[in-house]
């Protein structure tokens, strides 16, 4: 199963263009993380290290295959991106969510918990402001600050 596919069989989860999963596999490749399982993909995180920020380590999006979700895959992904030499000055990880996506508020704020650190939530991107009513409101997640994994 490809990334496409992946992402596809995740709903809420936007599924984002071929191009942009290259660019993510490619271009963001040492802080993006890909799990697999019988020789498929069952999983996937990709972010970024926001460039005005180079403490802060963004995570664009998190994927788990449904027959392997329950099992703290998604945590142990998050935490070997950050367990990389290229996120040694990173204390904070950002994301957004939208208000209806459970699973990833449960991931998140677990992180912040097995992380012992600060979990704060904002307004960020509006449904009518910002996406023309055609996607739901993006609430920022800000986690840290968190020492170095290194």
């Amino acid at each position: 199963m490809d990334l496409v596919e992946l992402v596809a069989s995740c709903p809420p989860l936007d599924v984002n263009s071929s191009y942009c999963n290259l660019l993510q596999c490619s271009h963001f490749a040492r802080t993006s993380v890909a799990a697999e399982q019988d020789g498929g993909l069952v999983g996937f995180v990709s972010g970024y290290i926001i460039p005005e920020k180079p403490d802060t380590l963004f995570i664009w999006q998190v994927a788990v295959l449904e027959k392997v979700r329950g099992c703290g895959l998604a945590s142990r992904m998050l935490d070997q991106i950050l367990t990389r030499h290229t996120c040694n000055q990173i204390r904070y990880l950002e994301t957004t969510i939208t208000e209806d996506n459970q699973a990833s508020w449960a991931l998140f704020k677990r992180f912040a918990k097995t992380q012992e650190a600060d979990f704060q939530a904002s307004a960020w991107m509006d449904k009518e402001k910002h996406f023309a009513g055609q996607h739901d409101s993006e609430v920022l997640v800000r986690i840290g600050p968190f020492q170095s994994q290194n």
